[in-house]
């Protein structure tokens, strides 16, 4: 084999090769961006500590559409809130609050949500018994449900 034909053949690997791996990387980049899971993926010990929280319960002392915490909190933590539509879980952070997930009630559904990070945030259920908002804010550093204005 030639000279020439050798750098031929280098020069279609080379070009092969880089190819390949530019196509590979677009293909993740845009199977993360297709798949991804909206609110991010939650680890093993979120999903515990979740299900270790007693699931809430109606109370009548609290006002309509604003939601009961639930769990801990501390600056910089993530608080859960729920309403008789569902619940969702907010956390604060230097752009502000910002949901984290939210999940309706049986018999509910997500009619509206604005997932931040911002001021405040919220998420309406809607359902049999009617429309139910939640929003919240941070206040010290924890999110704190709060009346709609």
């Amino acid at each position: 084999m030639g000279r020439r034909s050798l750098l031929a053949v280098a020069g279609w690997l080379a070009t092969a090769v880089l190819a390949t791996l530019v196509g590979v990387a677009a293909i993740r980049l845009v199977g993360e961006s297709i798949t991804g899971t909206p609110g991010g993926v939650r680890s093993q010990e979120e999903v515990e500590r979740a299900l270790a929280t007693p699931a809430p319960t109606a109370s009548g002392t609290s006002s309509p559409g604003v939601g009961e915490p639930t769990g801990p909190a501390g600056p910089g933590a993530r608080r859960a809130f729920a309403t008789a539509g569902g619940t969702a879980v907010a956390e604060c952070g230097p752009g502000g609050v910002r949901l984290v997930s939210w999940a309706p009630a049986q018999d509910h559904r997500v009619a509206d949500v604005d997932r931040g990070p911002d001021d405040d945030v919220e998420v309406t259920f809607v359902g049999p018994g009617g429309e139910h908002e939640l929003k919240v804010r941070c206040v010290g550093g924890e999110p704190v449900a709060v009346a709609d204005d």
